[in-house]
């Protein structure tokens, strides 16, 4: 294990979540203004896909897939114990991702089938790499968490295989944001009680949040079967009761987290919000067959909210926990964290005039903007120095146990 130690390459190399994170957020911030001049014509966009396809596309397997590889690239050598990827073969799967935006964006001019195997080779690398340290480490109970991130490869895959065939892509569309989404149940469920229970049993509170369950095993498994059933038929009947029944047993399974005990806690409590946008966004999809809603703003929800809320709000704490920072959000992250919340909002208002004469799309993409470039500019100079306060010593991070819970042991 003195590998780990021994490191003496650049420090944006040094560790998983430190160029995902990087990556991911800088996108975020380009991405969206991007799509927006797009999307009114003020900009040519020369990809392979229509641009609509594009837009959806980058943001579940561009934005989407670079959080979730820093994530796991992040908790593997934690849940193993082994050496962590790092240096040469980190820059290069770094550089992967990279070059599957740029393909996508029609930038390298590669043909539809060109640009599928340059972008869908960084989720097979992401997965080859993720099952050789867990086999390896023989951290054989972790080894489920595979399973999303396949059926995430898969998505991907489906995607522009549809968006060939079909000239655009819509049932991988939402297959790619359903898998997101059990992801954040998934391990929401796991991360968010641990991190609550921790910090109501420093401040001594005899009321704790309840632990996984039967409910809860029941709520992940309607989360899923309404999640497939959106996937394959959104505007049947039965789908849309399949989703309010979720998104009501989803709340229930929140307001068992003691949510409103973490109001002093603005980075705690980011995670609740977070994770209170999956109900709220299988509610609005609800509601969608029943002409209670519009499909792009419930799509919206769980976009914007759900995803983007919980995938900013993780990469604070881990970035925090992981840079010898403490968990603290302060004033500019807790900013961001609540301009993407309005950005929510603005998206679901849509065409509706808002402010200036903006609509509620441009406002929307305007906090979005502003809340990742508050998270560039805060965390971004954390990802590219070296770690302050204890280092990692015999192969274990030396930290308290709510900072080894940020990147994924809870």
């Amino acid at each position: 294990m003195a590998a780990r130690t021994n490191y003496t390459g650049p420090v944006l190399f040094s560790f998983g979540f430190r160029p995902f994170f990087l990556g991911a957020c800088l996108f975020a911030v380009l991405a969206i203004p991007a799509w927006l001049l797009i999307w009114r014509g003020d900009l040519e966009y020369s990809g392979v896909m229509l641009p609509t396809d594009w837009h959806i596309h980058e943001m579940i397997f561009g934005y989407g897939a670079a959080v979730v590889a820093g994530f796991l690239f992040t908790a593997v050598p934690n849940w193993t114990g082994r050496m962590p990827a790092r240096g040469l073969p980190l820059a290069l799967l770094s550089g992967l991702w990279l070059l599957g935006r740029l393909a996508a964006a029609g930038w390298l001019g590669l043909p539809a089938l060109g640009v599928m195997a340059v972008d869908c080779a960084f989720l097979a690398a992401v997965i080859a790499m993720i099952a050789r340290e867990i086999i390896a480490g023989e951290n054989w109970r972790n080894l489920k968490v595979l399973v999303p991130v396949t059926l995430l490869g898969i998505a991907n895959a489906c995607f522009h295989i549809e968006a060939m065939t079909e000239g655009a892509a819509d049932l991988s569309r939402r297959l790619g944001i359903a898998v997101l989404i059990f992801l954040i149940m998934l391990i929401g469920g796991r991360i968010i009680p641990s991190f609550t229970r921790n910090w109501l049993a420093k401040r001594g509170a005899g009321k704790m949040p309840v632990p996984f369950g039967r409910f809860d095993a029941v709520t992940l498994v309607f989360g899923a079967a309404a999640l497939l059933a959106w996937t394959a038929a959104p505007w049947a009947a039965a789908t849309g009761v399949l989703l309010l029944a979720a998104g009501l047993l989803h709340t229930v399974r929140l307001a068992r987290w003691r949510s409103l005990a973490t109001l002093p806690d603005p980075l705690l409590l980011m995670l609740h919000l977070a994770y209170a946008m999956v109900p709220a966004g299988l509610i609005a999809a609800g509601g969608v067959p029943f002409g209670l809603m519009e499909p792009p703003a419930a799509v919206h929800v769980l976009g914007i909210g759900a995803i983007g809320g919980m995938t900013l709000a993780v990469m604070m704490r881990a970035t925090m926990g992981h840079s010898g920072r403490p968990l603290e959000a302060g004033p500019a992250l807790t900013l961001a964290f609540m301009l993407l919340l309005g950005a929510v909002a603005a998206r679901v208002a849509g065409g509706t005039s808002l402010v200036a004469g903006l609509d509620g799309i441009t406002v929307s993409a305007g906090l979005w903007t502003a809340g990742f470039a508050l998270m560039v500019l805060k965390a971004g100079p954390w990802l590219v120095t070296r770690r302050i306060g204890p280092k990692k010593v015999s192969g274990k991070p030396a930290q308290p146990p709510a900072q080894q819970a940020a990147a994924g042991q809870a």
